[in-house]
């Protein structure tokens, strides 16, 4: 299948998501380190047209009508989970919100059990959201429909990280050769490896840099450059990308105060001023405004922060239909 043309509006308009892979058999989306730099560049090609027929005021593209997708969702989330919540709609197919509070597992079921429960349903799709590392790994080796990874601990969260990688591209072209920093509590961070992996893959030049408690030297063996004074490596960083500090992840304080790591890593307008004129800042949110991030940078002009969270809807849409419609 070398192009595919799907209906909008099941009448004359069609939104060309361009040429799917031959090769592309993949029914989950557990990580970006698995995914070959085709793989993440075909996700990004479909987000894109996805994100033009958005733009374009197109807002029910009903490509998978009849799918029933379910958020498994055991931590909170606002942006993950409602964009998911949306993208399911918009493609046409149905989505289930699961409420871990209220379910089985309080009585002693197992996740594995409640989703095999909820497979038995008839269900097309797990969106799963987890404490535990390779909680989706485990799901997706128990159930026959498809499993996405919307965060599973500190490991990953693919679809943050393609969505941070589309924001980039828009915005700057070709990945390759540019030098994208990680700044903040990458110990605890999966949107920190997914983009490591992603970025990586599509020809960029990492750094990881923060606190010298939450960023570990050993980065530098898979050819991540690290550092622990973002005003060292700020002037030739392309992009910046700005985590938030996890505390609910964290059993010991890595560093003395709130108030000194803002002065050491915080992007406000005194580095703004030393930071390359064209310079892009992200962040994946939630943003602490006065901690990673002082509140005119982030509203600035340099800031995509609102861009992403437009784009995770893209993105989830395209990796809705490549998955489900592998079947």
């Amino acid at each position: 299948m070398s192009q595919v043309y799907w209906a909008y509006h099941m009448i004359t308009e069609t939104v060309d998501l361009g040429a799917i892979p031959k090769n592309w058999t993949r029914r989950h989306l557990l990580g970006l380190e698995e995914l070959s730099a085709d793989e993440i560049t075909a996700v990004l090609d479909a987000a894109q047209r996805f994100r033009d027929a958005m733009d374009a005021g197109h807002k029910k593209i009903p490509l998978l009508a009849g799918k029933t997708c379910v958020n498994l969702f055991f931590e909170d989330s606002t942006r993950t989970r409602i964009s998911f919540s949306l993208a399911v709609r918009r493609l046409g197919a149905d989505a289930v919100d699961f409420s871990a509070a209220t379910s089985s597992l309080s009585k002693g079921e197992t996740v594995i059990d409640t989703a095999k429960n909820l497979e038995a349903m008839g269900i097309d799709a797990v969106i799963v959201r987890h404490r535990t590392p390779g909680t989706p790994h485990l799901l997706a080796q128990n159930l026959g429909c498809s499993v996405i990874n919307a965060g599973d601990g500190p490991h990953e969260h693919p679809t943050q990280g393609l969505l941070d990688i589309l924001t980039i591209r828009q915005r700057r072209g070709n990945l390759a050769g540019l030098t994208v920093a990680l700044i903040g509590d990458i110990a605890h961070s999966r949107t920190a490896r997914s983009n490591i992996w992603g970025l990586k893959k599509l020809g960029a030049h990492v750094i990881v840099c923060g606190p010298s408690t939450l960023v570990s030297p050993r980065w530098a063996e898979v050819g991540i450059e690290y550092s622990y004074n973002l005003d060292d490596i700020l002037p030739r960083v392309d992009v910046l990308n700005l985590l938030r500090i996890q505390f609910e992840r964290q059993t010991t304080r890595p560093f003395p105060s709130v108030r000194e790591y803002a002065h050491l890593y915080a992007m406000n307008r005194q580095r703004m001023a030393r930071a390359k004129k064209d310079i892009l800042v992200l962040a994946p949110g939630p943003i602490n405004r006065g901690v990673e991030i002082s509140p005119d940078v982030a509203d600035g002009p340099h800031s995509a922060i609102l861009e992403q969270v437009t784009n995770g809807l893209a993105v989830r849409m395209a990796v809705l239909c490549l998955l489900m419609g592998t079947k």
